[in-house]
């Protein structure tokens, strides 16, 4: 008898500060596709929360948009965004991933912030999904590298989700068992469970694909599998025209997904959707990995070295720029807490000239080559000046 066949979906959903916002007043219908995009998601599984399971990582920034009562009021027309919200914290079809506020790389920034984006963002999460028990983490472009594990695991992160391209074996191990099974990875003296997403099914379902054509590809890639295999596929889930489509049938959820949990319901011996906690409480890990510094892919690049990221003049300035800041509010920071001050205001110019900081590192800053680069800058910008009335505090 086969071995039954496990689908892990997570749906990335990120937009950037102010991006909604000035998307629905500069190019609506933009807006108007990203959130009917959205709220597809908690419509298309409300009929199936037997059988459906879907994970999602949300940035903090969208959550902070959506949670926003001056845009809740200019999108009520389009969607109602505290009911969305609601219907995404209340359905049993949905695991919500952890993740870093701003959706940095987080190998590309100063690892000395790692740390107060992911409490950001745990605050914002905990505050909305206050359901969810946050086992996995997502790193913002599936941005990762084996330093994180240590700061993952003093969170309380049980597994995070990796790219397929960037996991190495350690010791034997067959092709399909490496992409199919979760799998340990250690570093510091603390281990973390990995999930390997398959990047070409992933491709796949970002461009646009039949479910017979992903059954009779699950089953071949996985024929050889002598352990229950997980199929993790990882996409944008607002982003890109087969998410978008507003025509019922020619979006993913119509064309793809609701058929699948059809099948699932139908046919036990169907590919089971499931959420990673549940296939490791059932199944464990299987064998110890290690994990190389790199990405998804980015179309023209394999996500290697971050290159998307980091390639042009432009983007190293930036990331040099953002470490100096970085390192002087750490500085200011610690030498607050040396001279034991307790002012008020004082505190309140460092946070603003941290936070500034921290958003200042989102991927969206280097993700369009130079185009977007100066919003960096314009942050740091902020930052310095409020780094610069903090002095006074200090003599």
């Amino acid at each position: 008898m086969a071995n039954p066949l496990y689908h892990a979906l997570v749906l990335n959903l990120h937009q950037p500060h102010g991006n909604l916002a000035h998307l629905l007043a500069h190019d609506e219908w933009q807006a108007k596709e990203i959130l009917f995009a959205l709220d597809r998601i908690p419509r298309a599984l409300a009929d199936a929360q037997d059988v459906g399971r879907v994970h999602l990582a949300v940035s903090g920034t969208l959550m902070e948009t959506l949670s926003h009562s001056e845009f809740q009021s200019r999108a009520y027309g389009i969607v109602d965004c505290g009911a969305l919200l609601w219907q995404l914290q209340n359905n049993k079809a949905i695991d919500v991933l952890g993740g870093a506020y701003y959706h940095p790389v987080l190998p590309l920034i100063p690892p000395a912030d790692w740390e107060a984006h992911l409490e950001r963002w745990r605050g914002m999460g905990r505050r909305w999904f206050f359901n969810s028990d946050f086992q996995g983490f997502w790193p913002p472009e599936l941005g990762f590298c084996m330093e994180m594990i240590p700061l993952l695991r003093r969170f309380g992160y049980r597994f995070t989700v990796v790219d397929s391209e960037h996991v190495r074996p350690v010791g034997d191990m067959r092709w399909d068992e490496l992409r199919y099974r979760p799998h340990v990875a250690r570093f510091g003296g603390e281990d973390i469970i990995v999930i390997v997403r398959d990047r070409d099914l992933s491709d796949a379902q970002d461009a646009g694909m039949s479910l017979q054509w992903f059954e009779q590809e699950v089953r071949t890639r996985t024929q050889h599998c002598d352990f229950p295999a997980l199929v993790t596929t990882c996409t944008d889930g607002e982003n890109g025209r087969w998410f978008r489509a507003v025509n019922p049938g020619d979006n993913f959820w119509d064309a793809f997904y609701k058929p699948l949990m059809a099948e699932a319901r139908a046919d036990k011996n169907a590919i089971q959707p499931t959420f990673i906690k549940d296939y490791l409480d059932r199944f464990g890990a299987g064998g110890e990995v290690t994990v190389g510094p790199g990405a998804w892919n980015t179309s023209w690049h394999d996500g290697g070295d971050f290159v998307r990221w980091s390639g042009t003049p432009a983007q190293k300035d930036a990331l040099v720029r953002l470490d100096e800041m970085s390192q002087a509010v750490q500085a200011a920071l610690n030498n607050a807490v040396s001279v034991d001050s307790c002012d008020p205001e004082l505190l309140k110019l460092l946070e603003e000239a941290r936070w500034r900081v921290l958003r200042a590192e989102t991927s969206c800053n280097f993700f369009w080559g130079d185009a977007w680069v100066m919003r960096c800058h314009a942050d740091l910008d902020q930052a310095c000046e409020y780094l610069e009335r903090a002095n006074p505090y200090y003599r």
